[in-house]
């Protein structure tokens, strides 16, 4: 208990000291949302992945499907991996960067206001982010709190508390740049942890190929491949259909989620976008790759602790249940393994929603004459709002809602990519997107997700997040196709940014074929 309690306060410590000496860096709107643009690729490359992965993965998700799907859910940190990170960072990095700059930009609603020249747009983009990034955060916070009731028997509500206290006052102090350096020093205990933690438990269960050959034995207990032995230990599982609607929204939905994309915005320079794009890629096949690994292997630790009363299966308690057969100093590293990468998500979270509530609502809207020191104020007031919200959902959850902390988290992902990424995405590359079509994108992700939560038409709430993406990627095409098209002149003017000429170094840029070189 004492090993543990030193790694908590060593690992508090450096959190608010990195507050404090980033207060410096946090004296300006620009400076406290965005880092001043001037973020380099390692800091940027560690912000992405360690907002990506959180509690949420490691407990939730990882218990959940590597219950459902044994060692074939390894495919959804692949998936993370090359979809999540590599393509968004391929696709979107560079060209986010560059609009966004153009455009003035330090939200993603504020994105679909200048971009589409539409403020409505910009306030409904608001709302929509601020409501449905606060079940994320309840999600991480239930998640965080049940390995630390594992760990040190402390009751659940102190655990919510606590976590919520240490990240307002971090986030609060300095801003940006301070969740950016703690991202880096918690993604290096991430990469570092899960490779331990992984080898541990294998060796607890006699080796790998032990540990296979166990789980092999094991009959599929679901109806497409019910009683088969061997499907938690093949290539594709027991249900590879549900499994890919999984890969879907766990990796194509961070390119509509507000505070994944809000990293582009504040890279630094071209380096930064090449490096980045190959530190996130790795940083993911480890940390994420290493999740579902080690949570595949769950069934391994079937015991009376992950069923409740009527028999059914706690699929949040899989991996603290797993995680308590370790030597106490493991459960340590653990410990500050999956606080590293929570809190690195809760800092994340909570400095979107301030920061487009306050940029993107109540400035212009509410306050006309908001000053830089008015808006620095109300980010932190609405900071501190905005993780009160997360702490009473996380402490109240609605069971006919969400029971476990995947669907909590599908419910927000499906909502926010659902109604984001379409709109988003096509508006970076296509002139020809109409303002009656983000708006119906934004309906649609929000209809289908909000009315399956009460009508359950679609089975899993993970389903439905892949399916609103999948509606508002063929929404958005289909309505700008049939309606008024934005004028000519300022679209062109949008995308101007993209023809501007930059001089390159030839190491960077070869020059064109019979162009004079010298």
């Amino acid at each position: 208990m004492l090993i543990k309690f030193v790694f908590l306060i060593v690992f508090f410590a450096v959190m608010i000291g990195v507050g404090l000496y980033s207060r410096r860096h946090a004296t300006n709107v620009n400076d406290f949302v965005l880092g001043g643009r001037a973020v380099g690729p390692w800091l940027t490359a560690f912000a992405y992945g360690t907002s990506y992965f959180s509690a949420v993965v490691f407990v939730g998700y990882a218990g959940q499907f590597g219950y459902k799907y044994g060692l074939a859910s390894t495919w959804i940190g692949i998936g993370n991996a090359f979809i999540g990170s590599l393509l968004a960072w391929v696709i979107l990095g560079r060209r986010t960067r560059i609009m966004s700059n153009h455009l003035s930009a330090s939200t993603m609603p504020d994105y679909f206001g200048k971009r589409y020249q539409s403020n409505a747009l910009r306030i409904a983009a608001s709302a929509i982010s601020f409501i449905f990034l606060i079940p994320y955060t309840a999600s991480v916070y239930n998640g965080l709190s049940r390995l630390f009731g594992m760990a040190f028997d402390i009751p659940y509500e102190a655990c919510v508390i606590a976590m919520a206290v240490l990240t307002c006052i971090y986030v609060t102090l300095g801003g940006y740049m301070a969740t950016a350096i703690n991202d880096f020093i918690q993604g290096i205990v991430m990469l570092g942890g899960i490779v331990v933690v992984i080898l541990a438990v294998l060796k607890g269960q006699g080796g790998f190929l032990h540990a296979v050959s166990s789980l092999a034995e094991f009959e599929s207990d679901i109806p497409v491949t019910m009683g088969q032995k061997g499907a938690f230990a093949s290539f594709f599982g027991p249900d590879p259909l549900n499994l890919l609607g999984v890969i879907v929204l766990t990796s194509l939905g961070t390119w509509g989620l507000p505070q994944m994309i809000h990293k582009f915005y504040a890279i630094k320079d071209e380096r930064s976008i090449q490096s980045g794009t190959v530190i996130s890629t790795f940083f993911a096949v480890i940390v994420s790759g290493g999740c579902y690994f080690l949570g595949g292997f769950g069934r391994l630790f079937d015991t009376e602790k992950i069923h409740g009363a009527d028999g059914s299966v706690i699929y949040d308690a899989i991996i603290p249940s797993m995680l308590s057969t370790l030597p106490d100093i493991l459960v340590g590293i653990v410990i500050v393994l999956v606080l590293s990468a929570s809190m690195s998500t809760l800092s994340s979270l909570v400095l979107t929603s301030s920061s487009t509530l306050t940029l993107d609502f109540l400035k212009d809207n509410v306050f006309k004459n908001m000053d830089e020191k008015k808006q620095l104020l109300w980010m932190r007031i609405l900071l501190v709002f905005f993780i009160v919200c997360s702490v009473v959902l996380a402490l109240f959850p609605p069971k006919s809602i969400a029971r476990f902390i995947a669907q909590l988290m599908g419910i927000s992902w499906g909502a926010l990519a659902g109604a984001f990424l379409a709109p988003f995405l096509y508006g970076l590359y296509w002139k020809g997107v109409t303002r009656a079509a983000v708006w119906a994108s934004f309906i649609c992700g929000i209809g289908i997700t909000v009315s399956n939560m009460f009508f359950s038409y679609i089975k899993s709430p993970i389903n439905a997040g892949a399916i609103a993406m999948a509606a508002g990627l063929m929404i958005v095409p289909l309505v700008s196709l049939f309606t008024p098209k934005m004028e000519e002149n300022e679209v062109e003017k949008i995308f101007s940014c993209m023809e501007e000429q930059v001089v390159v170094d030839k190491k960077t840029a070869l020059p064109r074929e019979g162009k004079k070189q010298g």
